[in-house]
């Protein structure tokens, strides 16, 4: 049993499987007239972001508000922390306030782990750097079950920016243990040496997209993140989506029932065009939504009566 989620390690296949289970029933929800249970009623959950996000915060916010929980939303914006207050005395205000379950997103990698030592309750980590972010790991793997009924077994290929994405780094750790055979394709500046073996044995690179994407199940797309970016790591935008953008003529390439997936936000035009992130193929949308329910398992197993 665990009190935090902090890593896509965190969790053996057992865990896991309870939380996609559990995020199951929790869909259920979703197409009641009322869209709400009373599993955290009286409970507490601050959403801590140091970072700018839509769509973490805001599914964070709607699973924890479906489970009747009392929600608070800080932003590092026009907050204490603008004026030098330190992580850990903002820790600290938040135990005081009575805080049940942090969810933190902050610039830092590791940061979550840190806070995980100065508050009592849980602590989910929504993105920490370019380390993970779990619950996005875990709404994929949710969404590739949902749609090709099972993840043992499952090639599944992550595309573009491994360098800088968290969710490739919690992607291979939860569907690794889950039985899924992943593949990190990108070019050679954005994969980092030897990131495959000390993830997850098992786990393989190549840097040429067309070879790989005749093989496989799933093709998840990873947004080029050149926010973080001080370098010229390719050529250009244009030369980048030439050898790793995913197109019509590549995505008639994969096998009938493969499915192609995107964290979000996306590039259009880059590293995808908009012809497949609106095709039948593309699950972008749907893994928002599996976003809501599975964030509410999380929750609830971290704060209901269930622990993982």
């Amino acid at each position: 049993m665990i009190r935090h989620l902090l890593s896509g390690a965190d969790l053996d296949a057992a865990a896991a499987t309870q939380i996609l289970d559990t995020a199951a029933e929790m869909a259920t929800v979703a197409g009641r007239e009322v869209k709400k249970l009373p599993a955290l009623r009286g409970r507490t959950v601050v959403n801590l972001f140091y970072e700018d996000s839509t769509r973490t915060r805001i599914s964070f916010e709607a699973a924890a508000k479906r489970l009747s929980a009392d929600v608070i939303n800080f932003s590092a914006k026009g907050s204490s922390v603008a004026k030098g207050e330190s992580l850990k005395d903002t820790a600290l205000t938040l135990q005081a306030m009575g805080a049940d379950a942090v969810v933190v997103r902050h610039p830092a990698s590791g940061a979550p782990h840190r806070l995980a030592d100065w508050v009592a309750g849980s602590v989910v980590n929504a993105g920490d750097g370019t380390h993970e972010h779990p619950t996005q790991a875990l709404l994929d793997a949710y969404t590739m079950r949902s749609r090709l009924g099972r993840l043992a077994g499952l090639r599944v290929a992550v595309v573009g920016d491994v360098l800088h994405s968290r969710v490739a780094r919690s992607n291979v750790l939860l569907l690794s243990t889950l039985g899924a055979k992943v593949t990190l394709v990108g070019p050679p500046t954005l994969i980092p040496v030897d990131i495959a073996a000390a993830l997850a044995p098992g786990t393989d690179v190549s840097y040429d997209l067309d070879v790989v994407l005749p093989d496989v199940d799933v093709v998840m797309m990873l947004r080029v993140q050149r926010e973080r970016m001080n370098d010229s790591y390719f050529p250009s935008a244009r030369e980048y989506a030439r050898r790793y953008g995913l197109d019509g003529p590549r995505m008639r390439r994969l096998p009938e029932h493969a499915i192609v997936m995107h964290p979000g936000p996306m590039n259009r035009g880059m590293e995808i065009t908009p012809e497949v992130a609106d095709s039948p193929r593309s699950t972008i949308v749907e893994q928002v939504a599996n976003g809501v329910s599975v964030r509410m398992a999380v929750l609830y197993l971290l704060l209901g009566g269930n622990k993982l």
